[in-house]
Protein backbone atom coordinates (compact mmCIF):
# COMPACT_ATOMS: atom_id res chain seq x y z
CA UNK A 1 0.00 0.00 0.00
CA UNK A 2 1.29 3.44 -0.88
CA UNK A 3 0.11 6.54 0.90
CA UNK A 4 0.16 9.81 -0.95
CA UNK A 5 -0.72 13.24 0.25
CA UNK A 6 -3.38 15.13 -1.62
CA UNK A 7 -2.33 18.48 -0.19
CA UNK A 8 1.12 19.78 0.52
CA UNK A 9 2.01 20.26 4.16
CA UNK A 10 2.25 23.96 4.89
CA UNK A 11 3.92 25.05 8.13
CA UNK A 12 1.64 27.12 10.30
CA UNK A 13 2.58 30.74 10.85
CA UNK A 14 1.69 30.37 14.51
CA UNK A 15 1.85 27.03 16.25
CA UNK A 16 -1.18 26.12 18.40
CA UNK A 17 1.14 24.91 21.15
CA UNK A 18 4.16 26.33 22.91
CA UNK A 19 7.61 25.59 21.57
CA UNK A 20 10.37 24.22 23.79
CA UNK A 21 11.73 27.75 24.13
CA UNK A 22 8.55 28.65 25.98
CA UNK A 23 8.81 25.55 28.18
CA UNK A 24 12.09 26.17 29.94
CA UNK A 25 10.61 24.56 33.03
CA UNK A 26 10.99 21.21 31.25
CA UNK A 27 14.74 21.66 31.41
CA UNK A 28 14.76 21.91 35.22
CA UNK A 29 15.37 18.50 36.73
CA UNK A 30 16.32 19.53 40.24
CA UNK A 31 13.00 20.58 41.76
CA UNK A 32 10.49 18.21 43.31
CA UNK A 33 7.71 20.80 43.74
CA UNK A 34 5.27 19.51 41.07
CA UNK A 35 5.35 16.04 42.63
CA UNK A 36 5.14 17.33 46.20
CA UNK A 37 2.14 19.53 45.32
CA UNK A 38 0.32 16.67 43.58
CA UNK A 39 0.89 14.16 46.36
CA UNK A 40 0.16 16.64 49.18
CA UNK A 41 -3.22 17.41 47.60
CA UNK A 42 -3.90 13.65 47.62
CA UNK A 43 -3.24 13.41 51.37
CA UNK A 44 0.23 11.87 51.14
CA UNK A 45 2.79 12.39 53.87
CA UNK A 46 5.79 14.43 52.70
CA UNK A 47 9.05 14.65 54.64
CA UNK A 48 12.26 16.39 53.60
CA UNK A 49 15.40 15.11 55.27
CA UNK A 50 18.42 17.16 56.34
CA UNK A 51 20.30 16.14 53.17
CA UNK A 52 17.73 17.62 50.76
CA UNK A 53 15.98 14.37 49.82
CA UNK A 54 12.18 14.26 49.83
CA UNK A 55 10.22 11.18 50.90
CA UNK A 56 6.49 10.78 50.19
CA UNK A 57 4.18 8.04 51.46
CA UNK A 58 0.64 7.29 50.37
CA UNK A 59 -2.09 7.45 53.03
CA UNK A 60 -2.18 3.61 53.21
CA UNK A 61 1.67 3.50 53.41
CA UNK A 62 1.83 1.11 50.43
CA UNK A 63 3.37 3.54 47.92
CA UNK A 64 6.64 5.39 48.41
CA UNK A 65 7.96 8.16 46.17
CA UNK A 66 11.43 9.49 46.80
CA UNK A 67 13.22 12.46 45.27
CA UNK A 68 16.76 11.47 46.17
CA UNK A 69 19.37 13.85 44.77
CA UNK A 70 21.71 13.32 47.72
CA UNK A 71 22.11 9.53 47.79
CA UNK A 72 24.95 7.61 46.09
CA UNK A 73 22.54 6.16 43.50
CA UNK A 74 21.88 9.69 42.20
CA UNK A 75 25.42 9.74 40.84
CA UNK A 76 24.43 6.70 38.75
CA UNK A 77 21.34 8.47 37.44
CA UNK A 78 18.71 7.36 39.97
CA UNK A 79 17.08 10.61 41.04
CA UNK A 80 13.50 9.39 41.61
CA UNK A 81 12.35 6.10 43.16
CA UNK A 82 8.79 4.81 43.26
CA UNK A 83 8.01 1.63 45.20
CA UNK A 84 4.58 -0.03 45.40
CA UNK A 85 4.08 -2.66 48.13
CA UNK A 86 1.64 -5.53 48.41
CA UNK A 87 -0.70 -5.61 51.43
CA UNK A 88 1.79 -7.88 53.25
CA UNK A 89 4.53 -5.23 52.87
CA UNK A 90 6.65 -6.91 50.20
CA UNK A 91 7.54 -4.90 47.11
CA UNK A 92 5.16 -5.48 44.20
CA UNK A 93 7.11 -3.29 41.77
CA UNK A 94 9.40 -0.33 41.67
CA UNK A 95 10.52 2.19 39.12
CA UNK A 96 13.40 4.59 39.11
CA UNK A 97 13.83 7.68 36.98
CA UNK A 98 16.96 9.65 36.28
CA UNK A 99 17.34 13.27 35.33
CA UNK A 100 13.81 13.91 34.09
CA UNK A 101 11.65 16.93 34.89
CA UNK A 102 9.44 16.65 37.96
CA UNK A 103 6.47 17.40 35.68
CA UNK A 104 7.07 14.04 33.98
CA UNK A 105 7.12 12.23 37.33
CA UNK A 106 3.98 14.09 38.43
CA UNK A 107 2.28 13.07 35.18
CA UNK A 108 3.27 9.43 35.70
CA UNK A 109 1.94 9.49 39.27
CA UNK A 110 -1.22 11.38 38.30
CA UNK A 111 -1.98 8.67 35.74
CA UNK A 112 -1.61 5.97 38.39
CA UNK A 113 -3.73 7.90 40.88
CA UNK A 114 -6.44 8.58 38.26
CA UNK A 115 -6.83 4.85 37.54
CA UNK A 116 -8.38 3.49 40.74
CA UNK A 117 -9.35 0.19 39.11
CA UNK A 118 -7.55 -2.73 40.69
CA UNK A 119 -7.23 -4.74 37.51
CA UNK A 120 -6.72 -4.04 33.85
CA UNK A 121 -9.74 -4.81 31.69
CA UNK A 122 -7.58 -7.06 29.53
CA UNK A 123 -6.86 -9.55 32.35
Amino acid sequence: MTLTSTTALQPSASLPFATLGERDRLLDRHCAEPVISLLSRQGWGVVADADGNVHCSSPDQRVYVGFLPEIPAAARGELWRIVVNRPNGTAAWQQTFGDVPAQAIAGFLAALIASPSRHCACI
